[in-house]
């Protein structure tokens, strides 16, 4: 009995090292490490969608996150949310991303994400979609997004105003 308690075990060991690796999302690009991205999964018709993940940078200089592009969307662009005045903001970060040496900045509902403009499709649950994402000195690199549905309390994109021009 306590043979067969063992290799239940080991078995169950092995499949949930199986499936962890299976649902690890994480990429490389030098010093950067990108761990997660995912896009906000959207209704149909929605014009925009967001982008998430955490970068983490291993190196000794910093790193800019200056560009994106994606086939099912007319731009890309960096951006970021912040409370001015009371006011809810969204803008492009000019200039790009900065992520630190020895440091990591986190993608998030709310603050800095990746802004899928102009979609010329919805974005469904499940589904896996490729953006190509440039940084200032690592240079570019192709990742699959998985489309989630974010949970409540992340930033309902489709209602926000995303000009860049202070309001």
């Amino acid at each position: 009995m306590k043979h067969v308690t063992q290799e239940i075990l080991a078995t169950i060991a092995v499949t949930m090292l199986l499936v962890a690796s299976a649902f690890a999302h994480e990429y490389k690009l030098g010093p950067l490490e990108i761990d997660h991205p995912y896009a906000r999964a959207t209704m149909p018709g929605a014009p925009v969608s967001g982008g998430y993940m955490v970068i983490r940078n291993t190196g000794s200089e910093a790193d800019r996150l200056i560009a994106g592009s994606a086939d099912f969307a007319g731009k890309v662009e960096i951006h970021e949310m912040k409370m001015e005045n009371d006011v809810m903001k969204m803008r492009e970060v000019e200039g790009g991303l900065e992520i630190p040496a020895g440091g990591e900045v986190t993608l998030k509902p709310g603050g800095y994400h990746v802004m899928f403009m102009k979609l010329g499709e919805q974005l469904e649950e499940g589904q896996k979609r490729k953006v190509t994402l440039t940084f200032e000195k690592a240079g570019t690199i192709e990742l699959d997004f998985n489309v989630e549905v974010v949970k409540p309390g992340g930033m309902n994109h489709g209602k926000m105003n995303h000009s860049s021009q202070t309001q």
